[in-house]
C-alpha cells in the first residue's frame, strides 16, 4: 500500500464519503447467498461453523486479500479485512455471516457485504483513512449454540466453561462444531479486543420488524437493542397408548406445553411491557408417534425486553407458571438456560452522528430501539458502537421471503459510508 494520506471530506460536503457503488453491492450480496442455499426453499442454510458458513468465510477471505485489503481470521471465527495502517486503533464495520436455517439472503449478510463495499470505496478513492477502516464479519450471531459467539469473544465475554460446555438444541456440542471447522474452542479466548483497539463500531442491517415499512421511512436510527434470553426446557410425563389411557389418567407433556403457550400472554401482560417478547421456537414430542401419548415435550423458549429488571421478572413468572403447570398434569420440568443477554443502549455519539448525516443526506429516517439482539450490543462494551436499520418489506426475517428493497440498501450503504468517512477524519 502506498504511504498512509489522510482522508478530507469531499469537497464542500464535509462528512460525506464517495458514492458507493450499488451494482457492486448487490453481486456481493447475491455471491455469499450461493453459500448454503437451498434451491427447494428458495432460502440459505448457513448455520453457525457449519460446511457454508465456513465456505463462505474463506470465500470473504479471499475476496478481501485479492482486492489488495489485509486479511485473517481469528480463533472464534471471525473474518477480519482492513483498509489503513495496523498499528493504529480502527472504525470497523460489519455484522455476521451466518444465519438461521431456512433464511433470507439480507441479515447479516448485507452489512458484512456493504462493510467489504464501503472498503471498496475507499479504495477508489485513492486514499487511507487517517484512522484505518476494518470489515469484521462475526461468527455464530444466531444463537445456534446460545448467545453470540463472535461478537461476544471480541468483547471478553467468553468463558472456557462456555465454549466447553454450550450445545444446541439437538445437543451438538460448540466445541465439536469448531473442532470440526478446524478451529480450537479455546482459542476463542485469543480473539478478545482491547478498548482502545476500536475508536468506533457501526452497523447496518435490515430491520427484521415492520415499522419501517409501515410508516415509509427509509433509515431507522437505532437507540437501543434489546436483552434476549434462551431456555431448554424438558416436560416430562409418561407414555401411553393413546386408545386405552382415560383422559383424566394421563401424564400428557403435550398438554403442559399447550397450557403454557396459551399462558404467554398473560404473562406478558402482568410482568412484561410493550417491548417484551416471549417465543416458543423449537419443539419435540417423544415418542413422537400418532398413537402414543407424549412422554416428553422438549422445546425452547426465548424471552426479550430492553430491561434487565423486566427480562428477570419475565424468567421467573415463566418458572412458576411452567412449575404449576408441571403439576397440574403429573410432569417433571427441567430446563437449562442456554444463554443470557443483556439489552444495551447505542453511542449517543454515534446515534447523533447517524441523525446528523442521515439529514444531510435528506433521507427519512424514525430514531427506536431493536427488538432483535444485534453483535453492536456486544461492541458497545469496549467502543463508541451504533447501527442503522432498512426497511424489511412486510417485516418479515428469517425466512426466504425476506426481502429489503435495493434503493433502500443502496440510501443504508450510503449512510454507512458516510459515518465511516466521518468517524476516519477524526484528529487524533
Amino acid at each position: 500500500m502506498s504511504a498512509t494520506k489522510p482522508i478530507e471530506p469531499a469537497a464542500g460536503d464535509a462528512g460525506q464519503a464517495p458514492k458507493i457503488n450499488i451494482e457492486r453491492l448487490k453481486q456481493s450480496v447475491l455471491a455469499l447467498a450461493k453459500f448454503g442455499y437451498d434451491d427447494s426453499i428458495n432460502g440459505v442454510n448457513r448455520l453457525g461453523f457449519g460446511e457454508a458458513d465456513m465456505a463462505a468465510r474463506r470465500w470473504l477471505m479471499d475476496t478481501l486479500t485479492e482486492e489488495g485489503f489485509d486479511s485473517h481470521m481469528d480463533g472464534a471465527g471471525n473474518v477480519y479485512g482492513r483498509l489503513g495502517p495496523a498499528d493504529k486503533p480502527s472504525i470497523t464495520m460489519g455484522s455476521h455471516i451466518d444465519s438461521v436455517p431456512a433464511s433470507g439472503i439480507f441479515d447479516g449478510a448485507l452489512g458484512v457485504m456493504t462493510a467489504l463495499e464501503v472498503l471498496r470505496t475507499f479504495k477508489d478513492a485513492g486514499a487511507e483513512p487517517r484512522w484505518p477502516l476494518e470489515l469484521l464479519g462475526t461468527s455464530e450471531e444466531e444463537g445456534r449454540f446460545g448467545g453470540m459467539l463472535g461478537a461476544q469473544a471480541v468483547s471478553g465475554d467468553v468463558t472456557p466453561e462456555f465454549l466447553m460446555g454450550a450445545h444446541d438444541a439437538d445437543g451438538n456440542r460448540l466445541a465439536d462444531a469448531m473442532t470440526a471447522a478446524g478451529l480450537e474452542p479455546l482459542g476463542a479466548l485469543e480473539a478478545r479486543r482491547s478498548s482502545g483497539s476500536m475508536r468506533a463500531f457501526i452497523e447496518l442491517h435490515i430491520e427484521q420488524g415492520p415499522v419501517l415499512d409501515t410508516i415509509g421511512k427509509t433509515i431507522g436510527v437505532v437507540e437501543s437493542i434489546s436483552g434476549v434470553w434462551k431456555w431448554i426446557i424438558h416436560l416430562r410425563g409418561k407414555a401411553d397408548h393413546a386408545g386405552t389411557a382415560p383422559m383424566n389418567m394421563r401424564s400428557d407433556a403435550f398438554m403442559g406445553l399447550a397450557d403454557f403457550a396459551h399462558a404467554i400472554p398473560r404473562i406478558i401482560d402482568e410482568h412484561g411491557t410493550d417491548k417484551s417478547r416471549l417465543t416458543v421456537g423449537k419443539v419435540e414430542l417423544k415418542p413422537g408417534s400418532p398413537h402414543t401419548i407424549p412422554g416428553e415435550a422438549i422445546f425452547t423458549l426465548v424471552g426479550r425486553d430492553s430491561s434487565s429488571e423486566v427480562m428477570k421478572a419475565l424468567e421467573d413468572a415463566c418458572h412458576r407458571s411452567l412449575s404449576a403447570i408441571a403439576r397440574r398434569h403429573g410432569l417433571r420440568f427441567e430446563y437449562e438456560q442456554v444463554s443470557w443477554l443483556d439489552p444495551s443502549d447505542c453511542s449517543p455519539k454515534i446515534t447523533d452522528l447517524f441523525e446528523k448525516l442521515v439529514r444531510e443526506r435528506g433521507y427519512s429516517y424514525q430514531r427506536m430501539p431493536s427488538g432483535a439482539g444485534h453483535d453492536t450490543q456486544f461492541m458497545t462494551r469496549i467502543t463508541d458502537a451504533g447501527m442503522i436499520f432498512v426497511p424489511s418489506v412486510g417485516g418479515v426475517s428469517h425466512a426466504p421471503d425476506e426481502l429489503t428493497h435495493w434503493e433502500d440498501i443502496e440510501a443504508g450503504a450510503q449512510l454507512l459510508a458516510d459515518a465511516a468517512w466521518a468517524l476516519s477524519h477524526e484528529p487524533e
